[in-house]
């Protein structure tokens, strides 16, 4: 390996200005190919044939309410229209009676973000735990 310096016959003490990059190339060739043989065995799977069978699924359903926030900020209990001021009693009281009830909201895609959080921060200061969006799968 010849790292500069002293070369033979020659007087100077001039360093090598070229990098030998050799031995880099080695060894990514060896990592390219340790890569290209075992990224195959990290993808295979067992092929299993699971048995059909036919039951009844098991529906749990729990308690919920539908609030639907339209694009001018009014709000939907189940349909029927309620101002903001009573939606904190409303949540309370239907945590009292049943606690895993769950919130579905409902949101306008053009409704303001601010009424969507003001919703959500009151129905969690009220007790509620499950909280989610209804959103229409069709829409891309």
């Amino acid at each position: 390996m010849a790292f500069g310096g002293n070369i033979q016959g020659s007087g100077s003490q001039t360093p090598m200005s070229e990098i030998n990059v050799v031995p880099l190339v080695d060894v990514m060739l060896v990592l390219l190919i340790i890569f290209i043989i075992t990224a195959p065995l990290l993808t295979h799977s067992v092929k299993v044939e699971l048995p059909k069978a036919e039951n009844v699924p098991n529906i749990t359903r729990t308690e919920n309410v539908e609030l639907a926030i339209q694009m001018d900020g009014s709000l939907y209990w189940n349909g029927e229209p309620v101002q903001f001021g009573e939606l904190a009693s409303r949540f309370a009281s239907t945590v009292a009676q049943a606690p895993q009830t769950e919130l579905h909201i409902r949101a306008d895609k053009m409704c303001h973000y601010g009424d969507v959080a003001r919703v959500m921060s009151t129905a969690a200061k009220s007790g509620m735990i499950r909280i989610g969006f209804v959103t229409d799968p069709s829409e891309q």
